[in-house]
């Protein structure tokens, strides 16, 4: 039910002391592929600061959180039915809608989430002009690889962009891009990347 292979049972009992596990900061707990390319840790203070204020994770089980937030590890996907209360992206989709525009802020909001978490929440209206999604050519590893790099671009470079091609133009710095408008509205600017 929770969509977690069954040789990841140690990490499955975290879910069953979640309201007595120590917690710890979300840029510490996560792993794979994407945050080891966005590599937190390593960042400058000035880098680490716009990090902690520009990024936002979603958590299957939390909502949306921030690199400093803090809380116990466990294991969820978002990709999970749980019975009654149906597919996890569904019972997010209200929650999301209520925050996400708050933390978006005034400025183009980076998607660099899988095809599983863009179904937990979209943009709508005035937000969803400013929504670019970031796409990869290839294997799900490098593409993953290849988003948690961009985003740490966009850290370290510090440009708070206000419009698609703004942000073109920062992300263009490092990587071979394309910027492709929205095929109707409501839907994400495309912004294909791969590294240099």
């Amino acid at each position: 039910m929770l969509g977690v292979s069954a040789n990841l049972l140690t990490d499955i009992a975290h879910n069953v002391r979640l309201d007595s596990a120590p917690a710890v900061p979300v840029g510490g707990l996560y792993t794979g592929v994407l945050y080891d390319a966005l590599d937190l840790a390593s960042m400058n203070s000035a880098t680490r600061r716009r990090a902690n204020r520009w990024l936002v994770v979603i958590s299957a089980l939390h909502g949306a959180l921030r690199p400093t937030d803090r809380i116990p590890p466990y294991r969820l996907s978002m990709s999970v039915n749980l019975g009654m209360l149906g597919p996890l992206a569904s019972v997010w989709r209200a929650p999301l809608t209520a925050v996400l525009p708050i933390a978006a802020g005034r400025g183009v909001i980076l998607d660099c989430r899988s095809s599983t978490y863009t179904a937990a929440w979209a943009p709508q209206d005035d937000l969803a002009a400013r929504w670019v999604q970031v796409r990869v050519p290839g294997a799900t590893h490098l593409a993953k690889h290849t988003r948690g790099r961009v985003a740490r671009h966009v850290c370290e470079e510090g440009a708070d962009a206000m419009t698609a091609q703004a942000l073109h133009r920062v992300v263009a710095q490092r990587f071979e891009t394309t910027l492709t408008k929205p095929a109707r509205p409501g839907q994400p600017w495309i912004l294909d990347a791969s590294i240099q």
